[in-house]
């Protein structure tokens, strides 16, 4: 073997990999990735796959009664990744996708949380003096910025990425949101927050959690690889 192959491979062997491979979280056929929030299974109602999308709370708005699935989580938690997804939201909706997810002896269930929400038509944050609870934002802590937001009703792709202690949302490939875990920045925001109180709110690892607030959602394409 050539004495410059037998380097390559050698060096190639012994450095350590940076990256995993793409996962996929749901891609249009299985929710084998995730389970309850509240259970060790996937809802039996609330949540359908339909089209190939991820769906909760379908048909709400339209005079039918709807049966709420809950939260859903991942089965495995996560430290450092890279996440992306595609959503698109209902009028008036509002929900989330939760990173660092935690379980608390109280039942709730805490995380930072990538908003999703109807910021025209929502009524909670109809009178917000910030953009601090409107999408792609760390919902409560920092507003995003940049936002090249897609209308109600048609599909915008969200990304997250933890590396280190740095957290950065995208919204449609632009940067809104970059902030340090543990940072001077992020323990004032923490603290100007309702998450005052969550000693360990905001650090790793966690789930990722899919939020049902009542209101119809669709997700699809998401896919994470640890980092």
């Amino acid at each position: 073997m050539n004495p410059f192959t037998t380097l390559f491979l050698f060096i190639t062997l012994c450095t350590p990999s940076t990256k995993s491979e793409w996962v996929w979280l749901f891609n249009g056929t299985s929710t084998e990735q995730w389970v309850s929030a509240k259970a060790d299974q996937f809802p039996k109602e609330g949540w359908a796959i339909e089209n190939k999308l991820l769906v909760v709370n379908q048909g709400k708005g339209e005079s039918k009664a709807v049966v709420r699935g809950g939260d859903i989580i991942t089965k495995n938690t996560y430290a450092q990744f890279d996440l992306e997804f595609e959503f698109k939201l209902g009028p008036g909706a509002n929900t989330g996708l939760k990173y660092f997810a935690k379980k608390y002896p109280n039942g709730s269930i805490l995380g930072c949380e990538y908003q999703l929400i109807d910021d025209i038509n929502n009524k909670d944050i109809a009178k917000d003096t910030d953009d601090k609870r409107r999408t792609a934002g760390l919902y409560e802590l920092f507003a995003p910025t940049s936002r090249q937001l897609k209308p109600i009703g048609t599909w915008n792709k969200g990304r997250i990425k933890v590396e280190g202690s740095q957290v950065i949302h995208w919204l449609n490939g632009v940067k809104v949101v970059e902030y340090t875990i543990g940072s001077p920045e992020f323990r004032k925001a923490k603290a100007e927050s309702k998450f005052k109180d969550v000693a360990d709110f905001g650090t790793a690892p966690g789930h990722i959690l899919l939020q049902d607030h009542g209101d119809e959602a669709a997700f699809r394409n998401i896919r994470i690889r640890e980092l």
